[in-house]
């Protein structure tokens, strides 16, 4: 059965956590120090999000494994106010002067697959996935 976890995210130190569990799951799944950081990374930026603009939510990591590969998946959802201009927030640049890393862009470029569904005043989703070499 594929390992998987999920941490409730609502302050820094459960962001801490989200991290630190991302991190642990890519290394027992193989992953190299440098994809564990950008994982980890990755997990930083959406955790970051929920304290931010959501009030909270949770980040699901799982081990996957899918057509003879071997990976991760980490869902990070919440029951915040939802994006209203998805396409807007996935520019290069755009800032809404309360984030402090890289936004959804840059966690887009660390990740394989990366997948955002979100409905004003219901929540987001984001589902982002790194695949071993």
């Amino acid at each position: 059965m594929a390992e998987s976890k999920r941490v409730l995210v609502h302050n820094d130190l459960d962001i801490v956590s989200a991290r630190v569990e991302g991190r642990n799951l890519a290394k027992r799944l193989g992953f190299g120090v440098i994809d564990q950081a950008r994982i980890a990374t990755a997990i930083s930026e959406l955790a970051r999000n929920l304290v931010l603009y959501a009030d909270g939510g949770q980040i699901s990591l799982q081990a996957l494994e899918a057509g003879g590969r071997r990976g991760i998946q980490i869902v990070c959802s919440d029951e915040g106010p939802g994006i209203a201009d998805i396409d807007l927030v996935m520019q290069d640049g755009y800032s809404t002067q309360r984030g402090l890393g890289m936004g959804l862009p840059g966690t887009r470029r660390l990740m394989d697959e990366f997948e955002i569904e979100s409905q004003v005043d219901t929540g987001t989703t984001v589902t982002i996935r790194k695949w071993l070499n």
